[in-house]
């Protein structure tokens, strides 16, 4: 039996280092700030221009899931600034909305053996199995299907927005542990 579980909003979860801040930001963050400090879940972010951008839904393995209430993006902690009232990202609302509408209306291929990684590049599993209803995808320890729509195109493969230890408990929690014999 395998797990079936929905990740966010999928190919708008892409891997996006092109939305590491590239500007310093105009709403000054504070003096020595380290980048990443203060990205904790619900943490307020805005724009280099002060404007609201959304909030930060969770942490883990480097990488923050920022929400502007129509896109969810993996970015990683260090793109973020610790402004006076908030956190500050390089890119504007509609600038991430854009690009994620455009990366999820590209097109993703899946093909049995394609590696699968979270946005920082660290191997979550192997696709097994592409079907109609979902792809399966395998780690050493789990397995689970995933919609279609969970995949975007990274650098080197497939990407999914979690990482390893993410994908295994929550294909765990699902049912999806593979059976001793079977971990491969």
């Amino acid at each position: 039996m395998f797990a079936k579980f929905v990740l966010m909003s999928g190919a708008a979860m892409l891997a996006m280092p092109a939305l590491a801040q590239t500007a310093a930001p105009a709403t000054a963050p504070t003096a020595a700030a380290t980048p990443g400090e203060g990205v904790v879940t619900g943490a307020k972010v805005v724009d280099t221009a002060g404007a609201e951008v959304g909030t930060i839904e969770s942490v883990a393995s480097g990488n923050a899931i920022l929400s502007t209430g129509a896109a969810k993006v993996s970015v990683p902690v260090t793109s973020f600034a610790k402004g006076p009232n908030a956190l500050v990202f390089g890119m504007t609302k509609a600038d991430i909305e854009s690009k994620v509408a455009q990366a999820s209306s590209a097109p993703v291929e899946i093909t049995v053996g394609a590696l699968v990684s979270d946005p920082s590049g660290a191997k979550v599993g192997t696709v097994k199995e592409v079907a109609a209803d979902g792809v399966t995808v395998a780690s050493d320890t789990a397995q689970a299907k995933l919609p279609k729509t969970s995949f975007a195109k990274g650098q080197s493969g497939l990407v999914i927005a979690m990482s390893p230890d993410q994908f295994d408990a929550a294909a765990k929690a699902a049912g999806g542990a593979k059976p001793a014999d079977s971990a491969s």
